[in-house]
């Protein structure tokens, strides 16, 4: 619970600020059951005292355009179309930066030259960061093993070797301590698996004082060198699409774990993805790759519409072939709760290569002991993702939110206000900060 804002909220409702001090009160007892009540009516009133100080603040240090839409209504983080138009407004105030593949071309990782190498030996920087499952807050040694290992495949599907792991942990202010040491414990254990240090990392409350309860989150970062880029942008008419078996990582845990069948999370406990991209950069057949991603965002559907996107092509996908590769106890899963295998992340790999490399590059995953085959092709034509049934070509584009994968998403997914209108007022929003960023610049810039 955010005490913080919930003083705010009451306060600005009108609420008298004794009647606010005694709710918040109650609350604070609640999750504090053995502190004294001298404690929990100091802590509500400064409570109070610092939301009055923070109150009616003006200018361009305390203040921004609200968009009037909640992270929730849009679907940001539900790796739908709502979540992908917040991500192309990021872009947008980040802007062109000069990185060989920037944020504006919707890769999981990006890529700047080394300055001292690359005339010579053409050496690109890979980094990327990725956010643990906001599900797995009570299960931190998965939370911590699942992030590691998406963030390693983002660097992996970039052509690149991973050489660092960091860690960000964030606990609120009634978590158990062994929680950012089991979230360790996880990441470490697909760091070690692979060779790759975790060698920096940041450790806060959630809030600090003003959250109380005991919810997790946290992230986690992987640096790599790569001298083959395999982008998204790079696939090109005539490739054909290959894919790997897909398990799942933290969101089919979350699944499993959420719906009853704890059991199906075992499955997800594998380095399959990583050690098929390991076989890859040790052969030859890298080369020949055109472009690499994983099967996460939204699932194949969400995947295949950023990749047509990106490289300016049509995506073909064959729904039978794809049905194959999912690991078949997860399947069983997705099938007994009505989720859409096309619409979750799988964690599998996806590679765009010319036909006549694709035996020998799936020859290198098969020597992994990672099952791969031939799922679709790239060709010419207007950007868009289609899938091929057994009733003919229907669109594939992605949903506004993923496939609901847990009881509380099937609640929650069942539409809201109109998208187009919500688009609008988080594009004027994301518009306003990027006016204040270039504000800030030529200020600073100013003072040089």
């Amino acid at each position: 619970m955010d005490v913080e804002e919930f003083a705010r909220k009451a306060l600005a409702a009108g609420l008298h600020e004794d009647a606010v001090k005694d709710r918040l009160a109650r609350c604070i007892r609640g999750f504090k059951p053995g502190a004294e009540p001298g404690y929990i009516d100091e802590l509500a009133e400064a409570v109070i005292a610092e939301v009055k100080n923070t109150t009616g603040l003006s200018g361009d240090l305390f203040t921004f355009r609200e968009a009037g839409v909640s992270m929730g209504e849009f679907g940001v983080g539900s790796r739908g179309t709502g979540d992908f138009y917040a991500h192309r407004q990021i872009a947008r105030i980040i802007g062109s930066t000069g990185a060989t593949v920037g944020v504006d071309e919707m890769d999981d990782a990006g890529a700047v030259p080394i300055p001292a190498l690359s005339a010579s030996h053409d050496l690109q920087v890979v980094c990327t960061v990725d956010g643990m499952h906001s599900r797995l807050s009570d299960f931190p040694f998965l939370a911590g093993f699942h992030v590691t290992r998406a963030t390693m495949r983002d660097v992996y599907v970039m052509g690149a070797r991973p050489l660092l792991l960091f860690s960000d942990i964030h606990v609120a202010d009634g978590g158990d301590v062994a929680k950012i040491f089991e979230y360790t414990a996880g990441v470490c254990a697909v760091g070690e698996s692979m060779g790759v240090p975790l060698v920096a990392g940041s450790t806060l409350r959630i809030g600090g004082d003003m959250v109380l309860g005991s919810r997790m989150t946290g992230c986690v970062g992987t640096v790599g060198i790569a001298s083959h880029l395999t982008a998204r942008r790079e696939a090109r008419p005539g490739d054909v699409i290959l894919m790997t078996e897909g398990a799942g990582g933290g969101t089919i845990a979350t699944a499993a774990l959420y719906s009853g069948y704890p059991e199906v999370v075992e499955q997800t406990i594998n380095l399959h993805f990583l050690q098929a991209c390991e076989a890859l950069l040790a052969s030859p057949a890298l080369q020949s790759i055109h472009a690499m991603t994983d099967v996460t965002n939204g699932g194949l559907r969400g995947d295949a519409h950023e990749l047509a996107s990106t490289a300016g092509c049509r995506v073909v996908v064959e729904e039978e072939k794809v049905h194959g590769l999912v690991q078949e106890e997860v399947g069983s899963l997705l099938e007994r709760l009505s989720i859409d295998p096309l619409g979750v992340s799988l964690d599998a790999l996806l590679i765009t290569a010319p036909p006549d490399a694709a035996h020998s590059i799936m020859e290198v995953i098969r020597s992994a002991g990672v099952r791969v085959q031939e799922i679709g092709s790239v060709e010419e034509g207007s950007p868009g993702a289609f899938l091929l049934t057994g009733k003919g070509l229907r669109d594939f584009t992605p949903r506004f939110r993923e496939s609901a994968y847990t009881p509380v998403k099937k609640v929650v997914d069942r539409g809201g206000r109109d998208f187009e209108e919500m688009k609008a007022a988080v594009e004027a929003a994301a518009l306003a900060a990027m006016q204040k960023k270039e504000r800030m610049v030529a200020r600073l810039r100013k003072r040089e």
